[in-house]
């Protein structure tokens, strides 16, 4: 992953126990509409196999990295299979620390002001303030007063709608996955849905940071 170029579209797609057989039609959905950056979360079924075939079938055209990586057992299944990035709900601290050390753009969670504090200062990339809609786009407001270094990824809860109200908060980047990535237009096979829900995001965030 290069860190400019996804500060230039910070917006991260999360796919989460999506099935083998949805992978190349949610790769060119996603291309189609204009995403760049996924990750695949690591507690999906078979996930190293399915970071493997998503970048098989993007062909450079997607930035995909893993997610949910509590682990280093799942760290290194990860790299292995081609992550370029990795994402953590929590700061996992020997897994933190080997992608500093080894240079790969680690997003780890995090919500309190120390929790952003201490994972800021362990090397994030970015922290993941998660779950963002718990405080809502005023609490980056009240978190860039103290650490306005700090780049800050919003994460759960935004939409389309509020995600203007979130950059202008304070975040660097927004992410999401459930909204878009529904079960119920993955088991019916509804790809175009999925697409217009991707493009939605893809045109709020134009208006604010593209």
């Amino acid at each position: 992953m290069d860190v400019a170029i996804f500060k230039k579209k910070p917006l991260l797609g999360i796919l989460r126990g999506v099935s083998a057989e949805c992978i190349e039609p949610l790769v060119e959905t996603m291309v189609a509409s204009g995403l760049e950056t996924i990750e695949i979360t690591m507690n999906t079924a078979n996930a190293p196999e399915l970071i493997k075939k998503a970048k098989q079938l993007a062909r450079g055209r997607l930035v995909i990295g893993a997610g949910t990586v509590l682990t280093l057992d799942s760290l290194k299944n990860a790299l292995d299979s081609g992550a370029t990035f990795i994402v953590t709900p929590v700061l996992v601290e020997d897994v933190v620390g080997y992608c500093v050390k080894n240079k790969i753009p680690v997003f780890p969670g995090a919500l309190t002001p120390t929790e952003i504090y201490h994972t800021w200062q362990a090397g994030a990339t970015m922290v993941k303030v998660f779950p963002a809609k718990l405080f809502g786009p005023g609490y980056f407001r009240e978190i860039r007063g103290p650490f306005d270094d700090i780049q800050l990824l919003a994460c759960a809860g935004v939409t389309p709608e509020n995600m203007s109200e979130y950059f202008a908060c304070g975040a660097n980047a927004v992410s999401f996955g459930a909204s878009v990535f529904r079960r119920e237009w993955l088991e019916a096979g509804d790809f175009k849905a999925i697409g217009e829900a991707v493009e939605r995001y893809i045109d709020a965030a134009k208006k604010n940071i593209i």
